[in-house]
């Protein structure tokens, strides 16, 4: 079901969220991705959807591949971008081991369901030495029912930002336009972290970047959550071995 949702919202995605539509990718996700993915050869982009970190990977000189599991994504990335583009679960990758410099997964792991195996199988397609760059929306402040709260029965009245059930795995399907249904599935970071640990990927930089101006700027109630980020980065290594 999850697939068949992504395949027939594909559209919403590529309309709302590529092709300069975003600020939140504008200025806050690309550039950051073309500072973690900068100098590197062979490039693999996980859940690439129309492939726009993909372009950027190329535009920056390297050899890319896309994946993605959803056949509208991958016929829009082929058609905007230079690269190799193919469709593949994250969770079964059709490639040697040790093939890529780097991987980068951008907002993709929070809806696998498969995610042991996922970060498995990036572990095992990177070279010894090689990065994952790992982008996710934030576990702790993006749980499920979590959002800021207008509480006027405090006197006097607060603002403040409610966390929903963090430490609880927990997929939801959030409808996140009119008839727009999207999975997601909540883990704390540290399910994260431990799963990459295990598979030979461990944390060489962390980062939290305060929602940028072009996000804040859509609404006006969005500057309450100006000290809020909505983004977190984690940079891995995969272990040379021994």
């Amino acid at each position: 079901m999850a697939h068949e949702e992504w395949e027939q919202n594909a559209g919403w995605w590529q309309e709302y969220f590529t092709d300069g539509a975003d600020p939140e990718y504008e200025e806050q996700i690309l550039p950051l991705a073309a500072r973690e993915l900068q100098g590197f050869g062979r490039v693999l982009d996980v859940g690439c959807g129309d492939g726009q970190v993909s372009r950027l990977a190329a535009q920056l000189g390297s050899d890319v591949v896309g994946i993605d599991p959803t056949w509208n994504c991958i016929r829009v990335a082929t058609d905007r971008g230079t690269g190799v583009f193919a469709q593949a679960a994250a969770g079964q990758l059709p490639f040697a081991d040790a093939t890529f410099d780097a991987v980068v997964a951008c907002l993709v792991f929070e809806h696998i369901r498969d995610v042991d195996d996922a970060i498995a199988e990036v572990s095992r397609v990177l070279r010894p030495g090689g990065r994952f760059a790992f982008f996710l929306n934030h576990p702790l402040l993006q749980t499920p029912n979590s959002g800021w709260i207008d509480d006027q029965f405090l006197d006097p009245p607060e603002q403040y930002w409610r966390i929903g059930a963090y430490l609880v795995e927990d997929e939801t399907i959030e409808e996140v336009e009119k008839d727009v249904f999207i999975p997601f599935i909540h883990r704390p970071l540290s399910r994260y972290l431990n799963t990459l640990a295990d598979h030979g990927l461990f944390l060489e930089r962390m980062e939290e970047p305060a929602p940028p101006s072009g996000f804040l700027a859509k609404a006006e109630e969005y500057e309450a959550a100006a000290t809020i980020p909505r983004l977190l980065y984690l940079r891995t290594t995969k272990r040379q071995a021994s």
